[in-house]
């Protein structure tokens, strides 16, 4: 939820560094259960950087896969994964939105971080199959629930 505030501005919740690090922490747990090595990052609902790390043994190109995920799911407020569902109903989308929109990414490991409702960041990972990517990254939000 945004906060009106006086004048022309508002206030917006989003994720703290300590959040973020938290979240980093039980997605790397849960990857180490797995036995998978990835990459993990944590942005805010602006889609900046919070936190990151890149597992030892984890591939290069999940840094940039990894960070990409999670601002997909930061910037549109919708989950990797369900970018997928939407393309595969919608052929126009399917045809333009890839190709034509930078960073976005359409398959499982990236997933908003919703508190009180609201969009205060998002998880990105990427290093295994997509359905461990967001089994780990739905590991790091469930963190922060306590």
């Amino acid at each position: 939820m945004t906060t009106p505030a006086a004048g022309p501005t508002v206030v917006k919740p989003t994720l703290s560094l300590d959040g973020a690090r938290t979240a980093v922490d039980a997605a790397l747990a849960h990857a180490r259960a797995l036995g998978v090595h990835v990459a993990v990052a944590v942005l805010d609902e602006a889609g900046h950087l919070l936190a990151f790390v890149r597992m030892d043994g984890a591939p290069y190109s999940t840094i940039q896969v990894a960070t990409d995920k999670a601002y997909t799911a930061a910037s549109t407020r919708k989950s990797t994964a369900d970018w997928f569902e939407t393309l595969q109903e919608d052929a126009p989308l399917r045809a333009g939105a890839v190709v034509g929109t930078d960073r976005l990414i359409v398959f499982g490991g990236g997933q908003p971080i919703e508190w009180d409702g609201v969009v205060v960041g998002a998880i990105g990972v990427s290093g295994s199959h997509w359905t461990n990517d967001t089994e780990i990254g739905s590991a790091g939000i469930a963190a922060l629930r306590g």
